[in-house]
């Protein structure tokens, strides 16, 4: 096949994406678009032709080719990573981001556009493309649009840097993480943990040719169950020490990576006028500033930190009534252990008893069975060739007209050449301009869950159920998109607004009529029993504040360092550990932060940086907007076909506060979120 990656096809051929093709197939299209960017600024004849559609509709399909053809590029890289395919993007990954960070700086084209935005009669165009012309140049501004040349040049070279250096970030995480596992030879080793722990183990052990041990790893399924349950206390210290130890050392050392990204993305914003590169990423976000984001961030500390020192007590002392020692700090790695012991004594409920009532299967037919009743969708099984075994193929209608809306893959198994994490992208947003043929949109959720097990069915954690239904409200927010325009479709909003869909999901996970759905056991199809239902519902909110806390934390994290630590350039352990210790309980053995082994702030050349605030702010909108829900009815199908059409449906296409207000009729109750997790 010539241009593998540049094949049209809506289900793709992924057997033909090696990495050999991306070179030439990227070059290919990096050419295209180039030819089509240069036509476009070319300076117009006479500006009354100039129209929405020869300019800014015209530089909206110009790059369509290369976004889709390199989004697969990195999409590979992110779930079939390999030697070949690495070198091959990282070949790329200049002329790619230097292609990018070229269009807004384009001299002829930001005049051309200006002069067309001046010229246009807005009253003709759709809403929708009123606001692509409003937001295209609020785009171009914010990159750099009006600077000097000598400035333009510095802001390439910033963002070629920045592309470079967060994909060496991600690689040594990847590398980290599968660099270390630890064999047990002695059962006796392994007391305290789960069946499913010891099973996964043992098996993951066999996989390399290891009979007779137990392999633990570094993915999240295997290093939780191991801080969780396992009574060897050496046991979960090397886990512990392994996995606070990625990105701190060669040759997978992110230190000095994160120095320099945070230097350059501060130089960014000082060029762009901005006093930090917080300010510069939420001056068009819901929150405006990174003053205001830390504000949100410490006013919710101070209101739960009474909570969160006397949960730390309470652990405290409940080890030490345990063990008959003097009551003390914990050490980290003792924390998720004592605390999965407190909470059965406190509630007679242990987390793995729900683990039978989550097979996968049924939980996805069960997920897929609510959005119909809730949303009016209908999802089924297609066929397709996928990137690996594992992954499914899934196609999305709209229950009452029959028409597909969308598709998507599903990936939710760890492998060495995944990375880690869950997460939804897209790959092909859909056509939905009127007086044009509509298409479906494309995309995918990934994730890292418990596997099966010998042949039985991977059952899952409540925790592991949650991140599935929060994938699929973000793929949604995507496939349920109805915007005229395709870059205000879907998860293109706000990142202080995306994750509202994601997380509204989440509260049909402990809902009664809602588990009855899908909570069946794997071997009776029996529901959850009523006493274990009780269970689960009274412990919701144990140590509620302390996991509010540790989010907290990383907000905070992520906004001092992209805020304050470019002005001074501390020890950068040291200004961290200043800046989030009221966030952190007393521990014997201090924690290193995360910050070497932090993605979402890190991976990419923006990504979640100075944005992580947008987790604690997004679950204010989605406990508040689950109000209404329970009001209406859990299972309410007008309610949910309200979300669907004016949150789902609306994408970026109107401000995110707006379409919030239309589906509530008001704005966001602040306390929403405290009073759902008991913290008022």
């Amino acid at each position: 096949m010539q241009h593998p990656f540049l094949q049209q096809d809506f289900k793709i051929q992924w057997s033909k994406l090696t990495a050999d093709a991306v070179e030439p197939d990227i070059k290919h299209a990096l050419q295209t678009a180039q030819a089509a960017i240069d036509s476009l600024a070319e300076p117009a004849q006479n500006p009354k032709t100039l129209t929405y559609f020869n300019t800014f509709a015209a530089l909206e399909t110009a790059t369509e080719p290369l976004d889709h053809a390199w989004g697969l590029v990195s999409h590979l890289d992110s779930v079939c990573n390999s030697s070949e395919l690495r070198e091959a993007h990282n070949k790329m990954l200049p002329a790619v981001s230097q292609f990018s960070a070229d269009i807004p700086l384009n001299k002829g084209l930001w005049e051309k556009l200006r002069s067309a935005a001046e010229g246009i009669d807005f009253d003709t165009l759709h809403p929708h493309q009123q606001r692509h012309i409003r937001e295209t140049l609020a785009d171009f501004r914010e990159q750099g649009a009006d600077l000097p040349p000598e400035q333009k040049d510095t802001v390439r070279k910033i963002q070629q840097e920045l592309a470079q250096l967060t994909q060496a970030y991600s690689e040594h995480c990847l590398d980290a993480t599968n660099a270390w596992e630890i064999y047990v030879t002695d059962k006796g080793q392994l007391a305290g943990l789960p069946a499913s722990a010891r099973d996964a183990a043992r098996q993951s052990a066999a996989q390399k040719d290891r009979p007779d041990t137990w392999r633990f790893t570094l993915q999240a399924p295997s290093m939780i169950a191991v801080l969780t349950y396992a009574d060897n206390e050496a046991l979960r210290k090397s886990v512990w020490q392994a996995y606070t130890a990625i990105g701190r050392m060669s040759p997978h050392d992110n230190q000095p990576l994160v120095r320099e990204i945070l230097k350059l993305r501060n130089q960014l914003a000082e060029i762009l006028g901005k006093e930090h590169f917080a300010d510069f990423v939420t001056e068009r976000r819901i929150v405006k500033t990174g003053e205001a984001a830390l504000r949100f961030t410490e006013d919710m500390q101070q209101r739960i930190s009474e909570q969160f020192k006397t949960e730390t007590r309470a652990l405290q002392a409940f080890k030490a009534e345990s063990t008959g020692s003097p009551q003390e700090p914990l050490e980290p790695w003792e924390t998720g252990y004592w605390a999965e012991k407190q909470q059965r004594a406190a509630y007679d409920f242990d987390e793995e008893a729900l683990r039978p009532y989550f097979p996968i299967d049924r939980v996805i037919k069960g997920l897929f069975d609510l959005a119909g009743e809730i949303f009016g969708l209908r999802v089924e099984e297609g066929e397709a060739e996928t990137w690996n075994p594992d992954v499914q193929y899934y196609e999305l209608f709209d229950s009452n007209s029959d028409e597909m809306l969308g598709a998507f893959y599903a990936d939710w198994h760890p492998r060495e050449s995944k990375r880690g994490g869950a997460w939804m992208n897209y790959l092909i947003t859909g056509e939905r301009e009127p007086g044009k043929p509509r298409s479906p949109h494309l995309g995918l959720i990934c994730g890292n869950l418990s596997a099966a097990i010998d042949g039985k069915p991977a059952c899952l954690t409540h925790y592991e159920v949650e991140t599935i239904f929060h994938e699929f409200g973000h793929l949604l927010h995507h496939l349920c998109g109805e915007v005229a325009v395709k870059s205000l479709n879907g998860v293109n909003v706000a990142w202080d607004f995306v994750e509202l869909p994601s997380q509204i999901m989440e509260n049909w996970c402990w809902e009664r009529v809602s588990l009855n759905r899908f909570a069946q056991h794997f071997e009776t199809g029996e529901p959850i029993p009523e006493a274990l239902f009780g269970k689960m519902q009274a412990a919701r909110n144990f140590r509620k504040a302390s996991a509010a806390m540790r989010q907290l934390a990383l907000g905070k994290l992520d906004l001092v360092l992209h805020m304050h630590w470019p002005k001074h350039e501390e020890e950068l352990d040291a200004f961290v550990e200043s800046q989030i210790a009221a966030c952190q309980p007393a521990y014997k053995t201090k924690p290193k932060p995360n910050t070497f082994n932090f993605s979402h702030l890190f991976s990419s050349p923006t990504g979640y940086a100075a944005g992580y605030y947008s987790y604690k702010w997004a679950e204010v909108l989605d406990a508040d907007a689950f109000t209404r829900f329970q009001a209406d009815g859990i299972l309410n199908p007008d309610t949910g076909r309200d979300f669907r059409q004016k949150i789902l449906a609306r994408g970026d296409a109107e401000d995110p506060a707006q379409l919030f207000r239309d589906f509530m009729g008001r704005d966001p109750e602040p306390d929403a979120l405290l009073r759902r997790d008991g913290l008022l």
